[in-house]
């Protein structure tokens, strides 16, 4: 179990993203709110979230969005996890939504319950 305080990474037109939002009020958990479309996030802390799920930059990637498809963008692209990062950076869009951070770990809410495992 994770400790300390809770981030949530949220697009506010996101279904998933409100629903992921309303479980942690409801569970008593205050979370700080990061609306990343309106604040994009840098590099530092990208390669910090994608640190906390794990590694693997390709599963923090809206991949369904036309910017992805614009840009030409597979899940087995062959790219460094700085490239991944850059491309999230640049494009904040296709970011996945949302994204729960607590302590060192986090979690994609998709769907929201995922976030159970970090109260």
């Amino acid at each position: 179990m994770s400790h300390g305080p809770i981030t949530i990474y949220h697009n506010p037109r996101c279904s998933k993203s409100r629903e992921t939002l309303k479980l942690l009020q409801d569970e008593g958990m205050n979370p700080s709110i990061v609306e990343y479309l309106k604040t994009p996030l840098e590099l530092g802390e990208l390669d910090m979230l994608c640190t906390a799920l794990g590694g693997d930059p390709t599963q923090m990637l809206r991949f369904n969005e036309p910017e992805a498809k614009a840009l030409k963008l597979k899940p087995d692209d062959t790219r460094l996890r700085a490239d991944w990062l850059q491309i999230l950076a640049d494009n904040p869009k296709l970011l996945q939504r949302p994204i729960v951070l607590r302590g060192e770990t986090a979690v994609i809410g998709r769907p929201p319950e995922n976030v159970r495992e970090l109260l």
